[in-house]
């Protein structure tokens, strides 16, 4: 049975050195450029691992060459499986 209750997800990618190269560059053009980057990269792998409409990309994270998106378990699982991604952890609440 599969799982449709959507929950927010943070997605961590891989080693990039065009990230890497452009996080570097600290002017305001370096900062815009590395947010586009960053938005293309992410859609790009959604786009290419998830069926288009089941998921919610709410943002990505400069910091860390990451996003937030919701999804099911299931596709947490897909996104996996992807070669570009280091890590897929769900959000959890702190009480």
């Amino acid at each position: 049975m599969q799982d449709t209750k959507s929950e927010s997800y943070f997605v961590f990618m891989n080693y990039d050195p065009q990230y890497e190269r452009l996080r570097a560059n600290r002017t305001k053009r370096g900062t815009n450029e590395l947010d586009l980057y960053l938005s293309r990269k992410h859609d790009q792998l959604l786009a290419r691992t998830l069926e288009p409409g089941s998921y919610k990309k709410t943002l990505s994270l400069v910091i860390v060459d990451g996003f937030a998106v919701e999804i099911t378990d299931d596709q947490a699982s897909v996104l996996r499986s992807a070669k570009e991604v280091r890590l897929v952890e769900k959000n959890q609440e702190l009480a």
